[in-house]
């Protein structure tokens, strides 16, 4: 079953369900999902990471040995809202918010900053692939991973943009701790547990997401007040 999250009450102009559901040409598992995962997995990813990463890490590890607990990373983190209501749900453990974007980290920050009543939670403006590499470089292992409705790139011909098709996502794996997926789009959520099934050949349902307080996030808020289905993975990949 997904966490029950205490959420952080956040007014916003995204309360309007006006979200479309996804559309897609791809009408199944995607024909090539296994031959790019099992490529992925034979070739290590060798992308440049950006300098500031590491400046990044000292900061986190630094903040880790401050507070101690688990890592949880809240990969794509958007305005940090999640980051906020995960950082209040683990109030031991040092949360890390990681979002490409620094407009939508600077969004709602002075306001989410009033309600935040624990000094656990870093948010940094970064390409979450650079931090996921050097983290799986440095052998370090996450407590919790959240990826929280990320782009489900829909055309057919986009399935190595997709997380699971993509190069980075032996790294992902390999990072460990307790992976939580959520997608608006089941297909995204489907692929994604085969490709875990293949890598690592342990299979895990794909379930139906239902709320239990508020959205974790603003996109899930649309999401809920626009009647779509929301679905969740989660595996334990500590053991991995």
């Amino acid at each position: 079953m997904a966490l029950s999250l205490k959420r952080v009450r956040l007014s916003s102009n995204n309360s309007v369900g006006n979200s479309r559901s996804v559309t897609s040409n791809q009408t199944g598992i995607h024909p090539d999902l296994e031959t790019t995962v099992r490529r992925h997995l034979e070739e290590p990813y060798r992308k440049p990471i950006a300098e500031q990463t590491q400046n990044i890490l000292d900061q986190i590890e630094k903040k880790h040995i401050e507070i101690g607990g688990d890592l949880i990373l809240d990969s794509g983190c958007g305005t940090g809202v999640s980051s906020y209501n995960l950082a209040e749900q683990f109030p031991n453990d040092l949360i890390v918010g990681v979002d490409q974007s620094d407009f939508r980290l600077s969004k709602n920050k002075s306001e989410l900053e009033k309600q935040l009543t624990s000094d656990n939670i870093l948010l940094f403006r970064a390409n979450i692939i650079d931090i996921w590499l050097l983290m799986a470089k440095n052998n370090w292992k996450l407590g919790r991973h959240y990826v929280f409705y990320p782009n489900p790139w829909p055309k057919k011909k986009h399935l190595q943009r997709r997380w699971h098709g993509h190069p980075i996502f032996p790294t992902l794996i390999k990072l460990g701790g307790q992976l939580e997926l959520r997608s608006n789009w089941k297909m995204y959520v489907d692929e994604f547990s085969e490709a875990i099934e293949i890598a690592i050949d342990v299979k895990e349902p794909v379930e139906p997401f239902v709320f239990v307080e508020k959205a974790v996030t603003p996109f899930e808020k649309k999401y809920q007040l626009s009647g779509q289905d929301l679905y969740c993975y989660q595996i334990n990949l500590s053991n991995g």
